[in-house]
């Protein structure tokens, strides 16, 4: 069991002066004996000996069946063991008991809602206001109970209750309207806004709000004289502005749309969410008629974009509107760049500039692109990759290390698996080419750590171990798995002969070999003269001439080459 009732909040009416009652020796007894039990009950209860006092409990009960406290306490065993007729039976019986009691209303009422029995429901949540007039939180259940049930005028009834006590507010008079609306009781719903109008009259936006209830119910003229009455009191009034918009709209006369759609863009006091609607309202409207002229979109941003930003979320939709009608990238640019002016830390900016300009092979950008925003976005780990990357394609292989390990230090625990292990996949071929072979494998060690799956730095680290002939049999498992991936990979097939052909077994190597050939015929260089290595070795010494005259001609200059074909054997390096 796992009974949990607040026994602070349970009354224990215990007569222990029986004879000063007048009460006879036997009922004397009878209620000590009852007060016995009960309290050793409570007791087992508050240690968590729930069985025991669950037993201790009911033979309490049995001695005074009028106790309204221990059928209170006994009815979350019931609940417990699932027995609905008998808990409910028991809260019922202690509020029958003692009606005057709110913690047992309370629970009983918290059960026939637990049950939907929702009439019953909102009896007990009567009588518990009864007891505690001030208790609005009883209130709001009530209004929400009559409304299970449809009971509209019993919930304006409960929201006049709350109003009382907590005072006139838009919330009540909006739910008002919207009941009265529900009932169809259009003059109610008239009055009840007229009020709130009437008692804020320096509030225009409840002005506004009597407008728009006027134009939905079919009165235009007054509406519209509302709207003009608000913008003459303030003419910057962005939701009369939008009302006059809807309004203007719905009757056809776009010039006056247009005006008005002008003004709300241009106007500093139009709030950002709003322009962003507008603009988002138009793109749709565009799309929905196929109109494929971008020129109004793009006048329309234009406006909204000729005030001061406070930040870039407009500049954002700009560019991304752009985007998908496929306008010139240097335009698109640009944008990110007024947006990188409003918004310096705007990772998204950053990160779209990044990518558009990487295809040119403007590196330089690349990178004044990217230092700032570590300054900015120091945990976004993409601007010391695509910074890396940027200075590893110009060959500045001493600063892309410095700039990789400076974006290794902000890995954390849930980062980007893929980023991190490119980040040790570069490293690792930047200090492979620099000739540190131990501090190349553990970055790559780390790469596979976080990508078990990274296949191509898995290909170049066991290619790069064959090639050190260093624990060839990891080289071969990890070699297996990326052919595994990707069977007709020539660069795949390749390594995993040159490991093979490393660890003497030569005629395995030569099927891979001549897969890898035959998955790509134009291949030359390294892989040619690893297939004439490999069938030099087969004994085929014609065979492995030709390709090593291929690897010759491919551009293959090695002077280790060149000794091999002169001497027309397999010479290791």
């Amino acid at each position: 069991m796992k009974v949990r009732t607040n026994l602070s909040k349970v009354v224990l009416t215990i007569v222990l002066l029986g004879g000063s009652l007048g009460l006879h020796a036997e009922d004397y007894d009878s209620l000590q004996s009852y007060n016995y039990f009960f309290l050793e009950g409570v007791r087992q209860q508050e240690m968590g000996n729930l069985t025991a006092a669950f037993d201790l409990l009911r033979h309490a009960r049995d001695l005074n069946p009028n106790a309204p406290e221990v059928y209170y306490l006994l009815a979350p065993y019931y609940v417990d063991l699932k027995d609905d007729t008998r808990s409910r039976a028991y809260y019922e019986r202690a509020a029958t008991l003692d009606p005057e009691n709110s913690s047992y209303i309370e629970k009983l009422g918290q059960l026939y809602v637990s049950q939907k029995d929702y009439p019953n429901a909102i009896n007990a949540y009567e009588k518990l206001y009864a007891l505690n007039k001030a208790r609005v939180d009883v209130l709001q259940i009530l209004y929400q109970l009559y409304g299970s049930q449809n009971e509209f005028q019993q919930m304006i009834n409960v929201l006049n209750r709350i109003e009382v006590l907590e005072g006139s507010s838009e919330q009540i008079s909006l739910s008002k309207m919207q009941i009265y609306e529900q009932m169809g009781e259009k003059r109610k719903e008239y009055d009840e806004l007229k009020s709130l109008v009437d008692s804020h009259p320096l509030d225009l936006n409840y002005k506004v709000m009597f407008g728009n209830w006027l134009l939905q119910n079919g009165k235009k003229k007054e509406a519209v004289k509302l709207y003009r009455n608000v913008l003459k009191e303030e003419p910057t009034n962005a939701l009369a502005k939008l009302s006059l918009l809807d309004y203007y709209r719905t009757i056809g006369d776009q010039a006056t749309v247009d005006v008005i759609t002008q003004e709300l863009l241009q106007s500093p006091k139009t709030e950002k969410e709003t322009k962003i609607a507008l603009l988002r309202q138009v793109i749709s409207s565009n799309q929905q008629a196929n109109v494929s002229d971008s020129a109004e979109v793009m006048k329309l941003f234009s406006q909204a974009l000729s005030v001061p930003q406070t930040d870039a979320d407009i500049l954002m939709m700009k560019a991304a509107y752009m985007s998908l009608k496929k306008m010139p990238k240097a335009e698109i640019n640009r944008v990110y760049e007024q947006a990188i002016d409003v918004e310096p830390d705007n990772s998204r900016a950053r990160i779209a500039l990044i990518q558009n300009i990487w295809d040119t092979g403007d590196y330089d950008k690349v990178i004044a692109i990217c230092r700032p925003a570590q300054e900015y976005n120091p945990e976004e780990m993409v601007f010391y990759y695509f910074q890396g990357m940027a200075q590893y394609q110009k060959h500045e292989n001493d600063a892309a290390l410095q700039t990789f390990r400076k974006g290794v230090s902000q890995i954390k625990a849930d980062s980007n698996p893929d980023v991190v292990s490119d980040f040790y996949a570069l490293m690792g071929e930047i200090l492979h080419e620099k000739g540190r072979l131990a501090d190349s494998f553990q970055a790559y060690d780390s790469c596979l750590q976080w990508k078990p799956d990274n296949i191509a730095a898995m290909n170049n680290y066991a290619y790069y171990l064959s090639e050190a002939n260093k624990d060839l049999p990891k080289a071969e498992q990890l070699s297996y798995k990326t052919i595994k991936a990707e069977p007709n990979n020539s660069t795949f097939l390749d390594t995993y002969a040159w490991i093979l052909f490393q660890q003497k077994r030569y005629e395995e190597a030569k099927i891979y070999i001549d897969q890898a050939i035959r998955s790509d015929s134009t291949l030359t260089g390294v892989v040619k003269e690893h297939a004439g290595d490999i069938y030099a070795m087969t004994g085929d010494i014609d065979k492995a001439l030709e390709f090593w005259q291929q690897s010759l001609k491919g551009g293959n200059q090695s002077a280790v080459l060149k000794k091999k074909i002169q001497l027309k054997k397999y010479v290791a390096k």
